[in-house]
């Protein structure tokens, strides 16, 4: 039996998605606009900042949470992609 009804063009969308975002991404650099270490400070302003940032859209935005670990604390971090100064990375 094959597979369900607009589920060949969910992939293929997606795809076409991963792509774009791809070209974006070798194109651009990621630019950190807000990291913390404490979690309550992260809750309460990345909303503020999301809000700040409501021309971006949200596939050039990238939360990464790096888990901390003994003496390392929990670190939140909020990047936004930027497109690539030519005159300084040639």
């Amino acid at each position: 039996m094959g597979s369900m009804p607009g589920q060949r063009r969910r992939r293929e969308r997606e795809a076409r998605r991963r792509a774009a975002r791809e070209q974006r991404e070798s194109e651009g650099r990621w630019e950190v606009v807000f990291e913390t270490t404490d979690e309550a400070e992260w809750r309460g302003r990345h909303g503020r900042v999301r809000t700040d940032l409501a021309q971006v859209r949200d596939e050039d935005l990238r939360v990464d949470v790096l888990c901390g670990r003994g003496a390392h604390p929990t670190t939140y971090r909020l990047s936004v992609l930027v497109p690539r100064d030519t005159d300084r990375d040639e």
